[in-house]
């Protein structure tokens, strides 16, 4: 069975070179229409109903994340394309979801594709779907992320998380309660994700949450004391920073 998809981008010429690219090397997707524009693609979305829409991040008037707030809920899946923009790359980053850059390459587009048919039989789309809503306001704190795990996603309240440790290109999560939680994420990821949220980089190897701190043990560099009775390094060149947040409190 083909997945239905919709095309939103405002250039005419993306619009048919991706579905160019679909006829020829996705055929398992059949498009049932383009939009020029949010408000034509708002339109298309309710009437012709697609489980998957391509979308482009920047559009005149209204762009990606305005269409998608137009939702209350969702039952279809996104596809960001864009010729990068920052805060799209994050908040698509932090709701897990899938995104190509221009040029596309049509690999990458198999790819993205290819994960559809296990991340529409997940029962956590209205959650993502939520957690996207929450980040394209990037400017406010996140109360949940989404955490990539082998097996599928972890939504986690922001709350619960003690500290982030690098492990290579994988980050081990602390959570409250001695839980913890091996993701694909790097640590840079997370201290983009989580920069507005009370969360401070310590160290290169180490990111926590200040709310977290039981002490600060001062000596040669020193080192934080968390409230799950870890020891955690600070660099001397973020010694000072991290005083000034401390202040803050």
């Amino acid at each position: 069975m083909k997945t239905t998809a919709v095309i939103i981008d405002d250039e005419e010429g993306a619009r048919e070179s991706l579905a160019n690219i679909l006829t020829s090397y996705v055929p398992d997707v059949e498009i049932l229409g383009k939009a020029a524009s949010a408000s034509e693609g708002y339109k298309l979305i309710n009437e012709v109903k697609p489980q998957l829409i391509f979308l482009d991040v920047e559009m005149p008037n209204e762009n990606a994340f305005d269409l998608i707030d137009k939702f209350d809920s969702v039952d279809f899946e996104i596809i960001f394309v864009t010729a990068y923009d920052h805060y799209a790359i994050q908040a698509i980053k932090s709701s897990a979801l899938d995104y190509l850059l221009k040029p596309i390459d049509i690999d990458d587009l198999q790819s993205a594709v290819a994960k559809l048919d296990y991340k529409m039989s997940q029962p956590q789309k209205d959650e993502q779907f939520e957690l996207l809503l929450e980040s394209v306001n990037s400017d406010k704190p996140h109360k949940k992320i989404a955490i990539p795990e082998a097996d599928g996603l972890m939504f986690v309240d922001v709350n619960e998380i003690l500290r982030c440790e690098s492990d290579g290109n994988y980050t081990i999560i602390y959570l409250k309660n001695d839980r913890k939680i091996v993701s694909s994420k790097t640590l840079g990821d997370y201290d983009e994700i989580l920069k507005n949220n009370e969360f401070f980089r310590t160290h290169r190897s180490h990111l926590i949450n200040l709310n977290e701190i039981h002490k600060f043990v001062k000596g040669d560099g020193g080192y934080i004391l968390m409230s799950d009775k870890s020891e955690v390094e600070i660099s001397r060149r973020k010694k000072q920073d991290f005083l000034a947040r401390l202040a803050e409190f």
